[in-house]
């Protein structure tokens, strides 16, 4: 393993153990990224390879065109998804991909997970969104590449912003997130896959439970990031 991607490789590697420690990827079916700005390239995990024999010097180096610049292995298959946000958002440092189990219960059900409580508003003051299936033309076209535009036509059809609301369900398939770095995009999976489990067992106890008030939204999500956030040390 080179020296000039050494460190990169490293976050990515420990970020994709993480997932698979937190219980948020089935077998090989999950990934995480973690991007260089500097160098205008990202580091992923390769395709099909299992956690329990993953190495960092076995994650890839791509640039922002899929192309592999450092690495023997085939990365990821959805890397032309993250490369895609990578191009279109620049504040973002990691993007991460898990096949978790509520998450894509919900995905699967083609429903935004509603905001119930003040577990959801302390990271978000919205319904994580839930993007429509894709259309049959793009699925038989550049797949992993329309996701990305899935993505982010998503957002704008919801007016949202990617750095209020650092996650996504893609309809029938599942979730991604990001953050501003490869372990704040495990970190805002691990809440999705929460909040999507307290979601689903809300209903259970009652379907018509109403959805969290205004006034507490704001209270919680303010607490912690806010410009008088008052949350943590």
């Amino acid at each position: 393993m080179s020296t000039k991607y050494k460190s990169l490789k490293e976050e990515c590697y420990e970020a994709n153990m993480q997932l698979n420690e937190l219980g948020l990827v089935v077998y090989t079916f999950g990934n995480v990224s973690a991007v260089d700005r500097d160098n205008a390239v990202f580091a992923i995990k390769p395709s099909g390879v299992p956690y329990e024999t993953l190495k960092p010097e076995d994650i890839v180096i791509v640039d922002y065109d899929n192309n592999i610049v450092e690495g023997d292995k085939r990365p990821s298959s959805d890397t032309k998804t993250h490369s895609y946000l990578y191009k279109n958002w620049d504040d973002i440092g990691g993007v991460a991909h898990t096949h978790a189990k509520f998450s894509c219960a919900w995905a699967q059900a083609q429903r935004d997970v509603p905001i119930f409580g003040t577990t959801h508003a302390d990271h978000l003051t919205a319904d994580i969104p839930c993007a429509p299936p894709m259309a049959d033309h793009l699925i038989e076209g550049n797949y992993e590449h329309n996701t990305g535009i899935q993505i982010l036509d998503c957002f704008k059809e919801k007016n949202l912003s990617h750095s209020e609301v650092e996650m996504i369900l893609i309809g029938n398939h599942g979730p991604f997130a990001w953050g501003k770095n490869a372990a704040k995009a495990v970190y805002n999976s691990k809440v999705l896959e929460v909040v999507a489990e307290m979601a689903y067992l809300t209903l259970q106890i009652n379907p018509e439970a109403p959805k969290l008030k205004d006034s507490l939204i704001k209270k919680h999500y303010l607490r912690k990031h806010g410009k008088n956030a008052y949350y943590g040390q």
